[in-house]
C-alpha cells in the first residue's frame, strides 16, 4: 500500500523500487490523496503492469484518513504501508515473505534499514544515532519481542521505521490507526497490537532505505514544535491505558517520555537561531514542562 501526496520524482523512485523486486509475488496499490499534478495517472498507465493499481481520491483526506483508507484496500495476507519517498531494495519482498513463513504468528516484521537523504545519499542523524545506539535491541539473525517489555522498549525510544514494516494483514486491519493522530499514529498502532498480545519480529537483513529529509511533514512539525503537543497528549493517554492493563512499568515510561523530551531539546537551539517564536515556546514546554495534556 502506498498512500501518496508529495514530490512526484521521489514517488516514482519508490514505485520503481517495487518494480525492481527479485521476488515478483507482490501487488502495489497507490492511493493518491489528490496531489495537484495531472501527469500522474498517465505515468502509472504507461507502466503497463497489472500488479499496480492506481487510485485517486476525489477530495484530500489528509494523512490519517488516507492511511486508514489504504488499510481498507488490503487484499493479501502480508501488507506494507510504504512511504512515498522511501526505497525497497531488491530483496525486500523476498526477505519479509521468508520471515513471515518462518514466523506466521508475528503481527509485525521489522527488517534491516539503511538511511538516505533527499538525494539518495547515506545519512546519519542525531535521532537515528540515538535509535540505534540507545534504544534499538541488538538483533543477530531473527528475534521475536512481545508483552510489557516490548512496550517499555518502544516507549523509551521508538526504534521502528514504520514505512519498512511488514504487517500480518488480519492484525493491522482489525486494529487500524487511531483517529486524530498524524505524527505518532505509527507508534500508536504498534502499541495497540502489543497491548493485545501480538508479537513483533526483528530481522537483521538490510532490505529497505528510509529517507530522512528536512522538507518532510514530520520535520516541519518538529521545528514548529507542534508534533510534540500530539506526542505528549498521546503518551499521557496511553499511560492511563497501560495502567488499566496492569503494565505499570510501561505506564511510568510513557508518562516520562524522556526520549521525546530530549528530541524537542535537541531542536531548541535551531528554533532560537531562526527566531521561531512558536517553535521556541512549544519545544521548551515539551522539554521542560510538567507531564500534563496540552
Amino acid at each position: 500500500m502506498l498512500p501518496y501526496y508529495g514530490d512526484v520524482g521521489l514517488m516514482q523512485t519508490t514505485v520503481r523500487s517495487v518494480l525492481g523486486q527479485d521476488d515478483p509475488d507482490w501487488h502495489l496499490t497507490v492511493v493518491d490523496d489528490g496531489y495537484p499534478d495531472d501527469s500522474i495517472p498517465g505515468w502509472f498507465a504507461s507502466l503497463g503492469d497489472d500488479r499496480i493499481t492506481y487510485l485517486r481520491n476525489e477530495e484530500n483526506l489528509g494523512a490519517n484518513r488516507n492511511f486508514q483508507k489504504c488499510l481498507g484496500r488490503i487484499e493479501h495476507d502480508l501488507a506494507v504501508v510504504m512511504g512515498a519517498d522511501d526505497v525497497m531494495l531488491p530483496n525486500y519482498v523476498r526477505t519479509v515473505r521468508a520471515a513471515h513463513r518462518a514466523h506466521p504468528n508475528a503481527a509485525v516484521i521489522q527488517p534491516g534499514v539503511e538511511l538516505i537523504d533527499e538525494h539518495g545519499e547515506p545519512v546519519k542523524t542525531l535521532v537515528d544515532v540515538a535509535k540505534r545506539r540507545l534504544y534499538s535491541p541488538k538483533v543477530h539473525g531473527t528475534q521475536a519481542f512481545r508483552g510489557e517489555d516490548l512496550a517499555i522498549s518502544l516507549l523509551r525510544g521508538n526504534w521502528l521505521y514504520f514505512p519498512s514494516l511488514a504487517w500480518r494483514a488480519d492484525a493491522i486491519t482489525k486494529v487500524g490507526f487511531r483517529t486524530g493522530l498524524n505524527v505518532v499514529q505509527d507508534l500508536a498502532l504498534v502499541l495497540d497490537l502489543v497491548q493485545r498480545g501480538d508479537q513483533l519480529l526483528a530481522v537483521d537483513t538490510v532490505c529497505f532505505q528510509y529517507r530522512r529529509h528536512r522538507e518532510s511533514d514530520s520535520s516541519w512539525r518538529a521545528m514548529a514544535g507542534t508534533r510534540f503537543i500530539e506526542e505528549r497528549n498521546y503518551f499521557l493517554a496511553v499511560a492511563d491505558r497501560l495502567d488499566g492493563q496492569g503494565w505499570t512499568r510501561a505506564a511510568k515510561v510513557a508518562r516520562r517520555h524522556v526520549s521525546s523530551r530530549l528530541h524537542a531539546l535537541s531542536l531548541l537551539p535551531k528554533a532560537v537561531k531562526n527566531g521561531h517564536r512558536e517553535g521556541m515556546r512549544n519545544l521548551s514546554r515539551h522539554a521542560f514542562g510538567p507531564s500534563r495534556p496540552v
